[in-house]
């Protein structure tokens, strides 16, 4: 396997194990001790937090979260990939209460891969696509 599928399956695990698979012990086996995540979310902590912040966030708003990879691209130690997530709201997500509403929201991230394991993100999300959807905001 070449350094670029293996940047690749790095990428792929980190975003199934956490958000399809709610297992936040990927943030620990695959970003960087100084991860840099140059887009948070929702108000997200810094670093690695972040992402076990969001994870924890969409897996309690939307027990049944998934990632559906389209398109995964590496080039030297960049990953890119492009992705809709989606599940049913049955918690509170963005400070709207459960609406059992199917919602998704597609994305595209950008990944740099140092010594094995995911060193900084680079992303933007249809947040305010999503935020639609949950109505908490008008067309």
């Amino acid at each position: 396997m070449t350094t670029i599928e293996q940047n690749k399956e790095i990428v792929r695990q980190f975003i199934d194990r956490v958000f399809t698979n709610g297992d936040l012990t990927a943030v620990d086996d695959l970003l960087s001790e100084d991860f840099v995540n140059h887009d948070p979310h929702f108000g997200a902590p810094d670093g690695r937090e972040a992402f076990r912040y969001m994870g924890t966030v969409v897996r309690e708003a939307c027990p049944d979260w998934h990632s559906d990879l389209h398109l995964l691209v590496g080039e030297g130690d960049i990953v890119v990939e492009q992705f809709t997530a989606s599940g049913t709201q049955q918690g509170e997500l963005a400070g709207v209460p459960p609406t059992g509403r199917e919602v998704s929201m597609p994305g595209i991230n950008i990944f740099r891969i140092a010594d094995g394991r995911i060193a900084e993100r680079w992303g933007r999300l249809d947040e305010l696509g999503l935020l639609r959807q949950l109505g908490a905001v008008e067309a």
